[in-house]
C-alpha cells in the first residue's frame, strides 16, 4: 500500500507535500487539518513509549506527543481491523469533515496518519486528561471538583451532545458517552472526544462487543438488545454520566450483591424520597441542595427504561441551566443492561441492524432490563 498524502489540505507535514495530488478528493477544510507521517508521530511520542501513554478508549490507546514545533498533542492509535475500515481516501475525507465540526465542548481533531497498516488520529492535548482519570481515580481526585466544577462539566457535556444531536446537520450520535471520553483542558472545560468515530468506522470495535459500541453501565438497554442506535441512546449514557458526576460513585460496583448499578442506587434513593444521600460526601455539603436534587432528577429522566420518555438534549440543557421547577416531575423506573453475555447470545441468534429508520428513533420501544446470575469481572473492568 502506497503512502497516502493529502496535499489538498492547506497545512501539510513536510514529508508528504512533495507527492502527486491528483489522486486525492477535493475536501472542504478550514486549513487546520494535517496529514502526519508515521515517522513524525513516532518521533513525537518516543516511538509510542509506555511512559507517554495517557489513556485508553474504545477505539485505541492514546499517547502524549510533542511535535517538532513544540506543540503538545494527543495521538490515538486506532485498534480497529483494517478490513472493517473504509478506503484510504474516504477515511481521510471523512476525518477532514469531522475536523471542521467546531464546538467549545468537542475535542479538536488536528489530523491523522494513514500509512501502510497504520491509522492514527491527532488531537489537541488536554492538560487534565479525562474525567475518568482525574475525577474518578481517587477520593482526593474528586475533592478537586467543587460543585461549581461539576456543574460546569455536566452542562458542557450536555451542550456538546445538544450540538451533535440537534444543531449539527446531519446529526451525529456518539454511541460511547462515558467518563473516559470526556477530556478536560487546563481550565477543566470538558471536551467530548471520539465523536463521529462510531459513524466513521464500519464495524466498531468496542469494549463490549464487535457489534455494539458502548460500555457496560453506560449502555442503553434498547440499543444493547437490538443494535438500534438513536439519539436517545446517547441521552441514556449522558444520564448515567451525570449521576456519576454528582455522586462520585462507580457506574458498576462488582462487590455489591444488590444495587450493583448506579442507576439502581439512585432510583432506590428517589423512591425513598432521599436523593440527597446520593450527593458525593467529599463535597462536604458545599452545594445547593435544590440544585443537587435537580441534577439527580435530570439524570434519572435520562435513564428511564422507555426511550420515548427520555428528554432531548436541548431539554436537558434547559433543565440544567435554568430555575425550572422539578418538584412535581414524573420519573419512571430506569432500565439497564446487567450482563453482556445475554447480548452476545441474542446477537448470534438474530443478528442486528445498526442503521435504524427515522421512525424507529421516535418509536415507543421499551428497553429491556437484562438479569443473569452470570457475572463477568473482566467486563466490569472495562
Amino acid at each position: 500500500m502506497k503512502k497516502f498524502n493529502c496535499s489538498f489540505f492547506h497545512c501539510l507535514s513536510a514529508p508528504v507535500n512533495d507527492h502527486n495530488n491528483n489522486d486525492f478528493p477535493e475536501v472542504e477544510n478550514d486549513g487546520n487539518f494535517r496529514l502526519f507521517s508515521c515517522n513524525e508521530l513516532k518521533s513525537a511520542t518516543g516511538n509510542f513509549h509506555s511512559s507517554a501513554k495517557v489513556g485508553e478508549g474504545g477505539f485505541g490507546c492514546v499517547y502524549k506527543g510533542v511535535l517538532r514545533d513544540g506543540t503538545l498533542v494527543a495521538v490515538k492509535v486506532l485498534s480497529v481491523e483494517l478490513d472493517s475500515m473504509r478506503g484510504e481516501h474516504e477515511f481521510v475525507a471523512e476525518l477532514a469533515t469531522l475536523s471542521n465540526i467546531k464546538h467549545e465542548n468537542l475535542a479538536g481533531l488536528r489530523g491523522c496518519c494513514v500509512e501502510g497498516t497504520h491509522r492514527y488520529l491527532v488531537y489537541d492535548f488536554m492538560e487534565n486528561n479525562s474525567l475518568h482519570h482525574t475525577f474518578l481515580g481517587s477520593e482526593q481526585g474528586r475533592m478537586r471538583f467543587s460543585w461549581e466544577n461539576r456543574r460546569h462539566v455536566s452542562i458542557g457535556v450536555a451542550r456538546a451532545l445538544f450540538f451533535l444531536h440537534e444543531e449539527l446537520k446531519p446529526h451525529i450520535v456518539h454511541r460511547d458517552i462515558k467518563a473516559k471520553n470526556i477530556l478536560l483542558d487546563g481550565n477543566f472545560t470538558p471536551k467530548v472526544s471520539d465523536f463521529g468515530l462510531a459513524k466513521l468506522l464500519r464495524d466498531e470495535v468496542s469494549y463490549v462487543s464487535t457489534r455494539v459500541a458502548g460500555t457496560l453501565g453506560y449502555l442503553a438497554p434498547e440499543y444493547a438488545s437490538s443494535g438500534q442506535v438513536t439519539r436517545k441512546s446517547d441521552v441514556y449514557s449522558f444520564g448515567v454520566l451525570l449521576l456519576q458526576i454528582v455522586s462520585g460513585l462507580a457506574v458498576v460496583d462488582p462487590y455489591q450483591e444488590t444495587e450493583r448499578f448506579i442507576v439502581e442506587k439512585v432510583w432506590a434513593a428517589y423512591e425513598a424520597n432521599d436523593l440527597l444521600k446520593m450527593m458525593d460526601p467529599v463535597l462536604n455539603m458545599k452545594y445547593s441542595e435544590e440544585e443537587g436534587i435537580k441534577f439527580l432528577k435530570v439524570g434519572l429522566l435520562c435513564v428511564q427504561e422507555k426511550a420515548k420518555l427520555r428528554p432531548l438534549m436541548s431539554e436537558v440543557v434547559e433543565k440544567l441551566t435554568t430555575n425550572m421547577d422539578m418538584k412535581d416531575v414524573h420519573i419512571t423506573k430506569p432500565g439497564f443492561v446487567a450482563d453482556l453475555r445475554t447480548i452476545r447470545i441474542r446477537q448470534q441468534q438474530i443478528g442486528i441492524n445498526t442503521s435504524p429508520s427515522p421512525s424507529q428513533e421516535s418509536s415507543s420501544a421499551t428497553g429491556a432490563t437484562f438479569t443473569s446470575s452470570i457475572w463477568s469481572m473482566s467486563n466490569l473492568a472495562r
